[in-house]
């Protein structure tokens, strides 16, 4: 059975990385919430989609950073990614 991605497992990658400015409360309604209005830059999410690539096993294409621009792109993609490699 293929395990789903959930906002909930981004939360906790989010908690585990640099990145969320300080008074962000992730566990508010941040599902279309750009990153950007969190703090977090492109660097913080390639090292996000770094994280992604390590837990999950999947490669998380270069243009990861500048194309998913809220935590809803992040688990949709996530989500494709595991139908893929049938996790």
């Amino acid at each position: 059975m293929m395990q789903e991605f959930s906002l909930d497992d981004l939360r906790a990658i989010m908690r585990s990385s640099a990145g969320v400015e300080e008074g962000i409360d992730l566990d508010g309604n941040i599902a279309e919430m750009e990153f950007s209005a969190m703090g977090y830059d492109s660097l913080a999410l390639l090292e996000l989609g770094g994280q992604l690539e390590r837990r999950y096993g999947f490669p998380v294409p270069e243009e990861f950073a500048s194309e998913m621009h809220t935590p809803a792109a992040v688990v949709a993609f996530v989500n494709s990614q595991l139908s893929k490699v049938g996790n």
